[in-house]
């Protein structure tokens, strides 16, 4: 039985209709951070505050997309004797928190099926499986679509 392992800890939890993004809070000035920040807040104008993981937004709306068409170099991990297989990176203004975040769309979805100011939501991905992990990450389906 292969083991799930998310690509980075601390940085998405749950499952299904659960599954979400997780950042971090500064409690002094409020702003939000993804990637999580665990160290300072990176507001410039605040003095720091305590640091607190939050969910995100599961919903939000593409500011912009595009498509990868060749093998990226190490450290991406991909099997070099099967053929690369182009996908969908997408950058989508989250709902409530007013961030861009970046992340691929799910297997399917071309740039041709996407405009900006689309909503979509983070479902649960996979990155890579090999004989041991199916590494785990996020991706963005516009809503609606259920595969």
């Amino acid at each position: 039985m292969r083991i799930c392992t998310p690509v980075v800890a601390g940085w998405f939890t749950g499952d299904g209709d659960g599954f979400r993004l997780l950042g971090t809070r500064c409690s002094a000035c409020a702003a939000v951070f993804f990637p999580r920040e665990d160290a300072h807040c990176r507001n410039p104008g605040c003095s720091g505050g305590a640091l607190q993981e939050v969910p995100l937004s599961r919903r939000g709306r593409i500011w912009s997309y595009t498509d990868s068409r060749y093998r990226p170099p190490s450290p991406y991990v991909t099997d070099p004797e099967l053929p690369w297989e182009p996908y969908t990176l997408t950058a989508v203004e989250l709902e409530s928190e007013r961030i861009v975040v970046l992340g691929q769309a799910v297997p399917g979805v071309t740039v041709a099926d996407l405009a900006v100011g689309m909503e979509v939501e983070v479902v649960p991905g996979v990155l890579y499986e090999d004989a041991e992990t199916i590494w785990t990450t996020w991706n963005w389906r516009p809503t609606g679509v259920t595969k």
